[in-house]
């Protein structure tokens, strides 16, 4: 058995990741890497919006709705490739209707 003391959260859940054969809620896996941590109550609540933050960081994860995560390695490319020309195109439509008639934008110091 692996001693996941010196282990961080989030590779101990990945190890748990790759047992499971499908998505897991995100309160059902932190319950599990808590334990595993040998964390008690407190640890649990200071740790537990860490241990999102960190998952959503990392690369090996991905949500799949619902709150439910998996690995990305389990899923195509095009399921969960998120393509950023159409999140900077939104962006530059939003922009251009903040700008005045005269192509000059407000700011708050006039």
């Amino acid at each position: 058995m692996i001693d996941y003391r010196q282990s961080s959260m989030v590779d101990v859940a990945f190890d748990l990741m790759t047992k499971k054969k499908k998505p897991v809620d995100f309160y059902k896996l932190w319950q599990e890497v808590s334990e595993i941590k040998g964390f008690d109550e407190e640890q649990k609540d200071e740790n537990e919006s860490l241990f999102y933050t960190n998952i959503t960081l990392d690369g090996r994860f991905i949500t799949v709705g619902e709150n439910r995560w998996d690995l990305r390695s389990r899923h195509k490319f095009d399921e969960v490739h998120i393509d950023m020309n159409d999140i900077y195109a939104d962006d530059e439509d939003d922009s251009s209707e903040d700008e005045a008639d005269d192509g000059l934008v407000e700011d708050d110091y006039n």
